[in-house]
């Protein structure tokens, strides 16, 4: 009798228990809820990066996950209580290794929950609707005038002297403008910048310019030495595509980045040391929604 009763006592407690787990179990799913991004345009980082969401919430960021697809739509789970307090979502870009539990200052989409659901844009990156450019073919970085072709400057000499070439916004924290050349369907930078009104970041150690300067104090590059694999310098910008992106900061991927205010494809009889106009790039915003 009384080893029954104690394998009672152990069935009783056994049930008890499982009872008890299932029931944290379903406390603990019920306490995270889906949130659906559905985004257009992202295109995908470097290794060392990824994206990641954040809702705010009484004015404090909450992190709702990482990721490096940029196939949509994908669901996060998310803290109920939080994510039904929340009042805006952000997406910045993050260090794939990342000990801050802060947003990076490299923003790319936000937008106001309005109810359930938030409509996102890349506003906060700055507002490309009014932008304008002008280059011109030359290689001042070296004594040859026969390769004038095989070098762009963002700017506008059509008054009889050098001026600025590019209207560009000015850009929040944690972003960057760059140039390139698309030369025989390879993209090649021609510098980084933040004021088009300045040289390049790299004006002084460019690998590619000649070895008579640094050029005019505006963005631009001769490609003259060094050139990438398959491209030969100097070469001919005639038919090659003229770029201006907006790069995160840092950035390790060498491919433009998914916003391009500015691009022209220059004409096959251009002329060098002649204002060419730049036309509208092919991605000046990025949206999506949000749903939770």
């Amino acid at each position: 009798m009384i080893r029954k009763m104690i394998l009672g006592a152990l069935v009783l407690g056994f049930f008890a228990t499982s009872c008890s787990n299932d029931d944290d179990a379903v406390v603990a799913a019920s306490t995270t809820s889906g949130l659906t991004v559905n985004l257009e345009g992202l295109e995908a980082l470097g290794d060392d990066f990824v994206y990641e969401g954040w809702v705010i919430v009484d004015g404090n960021p909450v992190s709702t996950g990482t990721f490096s697809s940029v196939t949509f739509p994908q669901t996060f789970q998310v803290n109920t209580a939080q994510l039904n307090a929340a009042t805006t979502f952000v997406l910045s870009i993050e260090p794939a290794v990342d000990s801050d539990p802060l947003p990076a200052t490299t923003k790319i989409l936000a937008g106001d929950f309005s109810g359930n659901s938030a409509a996102v844009n890349s506003n906060l990156v700055a507002d490309f609707s009014l932008v304008a450019g002008t280059y011109i073919l030359a290689t001042p970085t070296d004594m040859d005038d026969t390769n004038e072709s095989s070098g762009v400057w963002f700017l506008d000499n059509s008054s009889g002297s050098a001026a600025i070439g590019l209207t560009l916004p000015t850009l929040s924290s944690g972003w960057k403008y760059e140039g390139w050349a698309v030369i025989e369907g390879t993209p090649v930078s021609t510098g980084t910048f933040i004021d088009a009104s300045m040289a390049d970041n790299n004006a002084g150690t460019s690998p590619f310019k000649g070895d008579a300067g640094n050029g005019p104090g505006y963005p631009g590059e001769d490609y003259l030495q060094n050139a990438p694999t398959g491209i030969t310098f100097p070469t001919d910008l005639k038919g090659a595509t003229i770029v201006i992106s907006v790069e995160p900061s840092p950035d390790n991927n060498a491919a433009p980045f998914t916003l391009k205010p500015l691009a022209h494809m220059v004409p096959s009889d251009a002329m060098d040391h002649t204002a060419i106009t730049m036309g509208t790039g092919p991605v000046t915003s990025l949206s999506g929604s949000v749903t939770r």
